[in-house]
């Protein structure tokens, strides 16, 4: 699996499914046992030729969860989220990795989405970087030594019409996602705020349609470059 899609598989804080039937409010995430998704992501690395895979999200029903109900996820490299829906929105309380011995709860709720689905609507939640490679030092990864930032998210626009691989669908939220990054770049421009910016496309009864993330380079010691994730099937 390369660096790009197990980024993503981390990332990722979209999942969950119900036992017993779905939650209320999970319209535009739904969170319902016995669903799939699959995505091609496609990274976009500065002078390379892109690399593309694809990822597989099912959800699997609900479980209790340090004392609360909440829905899980499972990508098919075994990572399992769990997340909820409420009057405030769709979060994620806790995650379990591959390495992971056991569930590991969230310090606070995750939003993925929150209420209500209005132009407007902010948020914040921590991510980490998708692409940001450096060319001669270790670790290459920009994620590896930058786990976690907080990003703030905004619907930018409702009633979105969008053509996917996976096909037409109206009456979806757009959501833009900006964060820098305050990182060491080289000896010659030092420490910079890195611009980094997602697009996040929520359509109804179906969830996550597409993804951007765009992360340029700040020198030539960096390599940026831009990631997407497009839904390609569903059931």
């Amino acid at each position: 699996m390369d660096g790009s899609r197990r980024v993503v598989l981390v990332l990722l804080s979209i999942a969950v499914a119900g036992c017993d039937g779905a939650p209320e409010g999970d319209k535009m995430f739904p969170l319902g046992k016995g669903r799939s998704w699959t995505y091609q992501v496609t990274t976009h690395y500065e002078g390379l030729a892109p690399t593309s895979s694809e990822m597989t999200i099912n959800s699997r029903g609900s479980d209790e969860v340090s004392g609360e109900r909440a829905w899980r996820r499972r990508t098919d490299t075994g990572v399992n989220y769990w997340l909820k829906s409420d009057p405030s929105g769709i979060y994620r309380i806790a995650s379990k990795h591959a390495l992971d011995l056991k569930v590991v709860p969230d310090d606070e709720p995750r939003y993925v989405l929150k209420q209500p689905y209005a132009k407007g609507t902010k948020w914040s939640a921590n991510t980490t970087s998708y692409v940001l490679q450096r060319r001669n030092e270790l670790p290459k990864r920009v994620s590896t030594s930058h786990k976690s930032f907080v990003m703030n998210y905004q619907i930018d626009k409702t009633g979105v019409r969008l053509e996917t691989q996976a096909g037409l669908f109206t009456g979806c939220l757009e959501v833009v996602g900006v964060s820098k990054l305050y990182l060491w770049v080289d000896i010659e421009f030092g420490f910079r705020n890195m611009p980094l910016t997602t697009r996040e496309w929520y359509c109804p009864d179906i969830g996550l349609v597409r993804l951007e993330r765009s992360e340029p380079s700040p020198s030539r010691f960096m390599v940026g470059g831009k990631m997407t994730m497009e839904l390609i099937e569903w059931q």
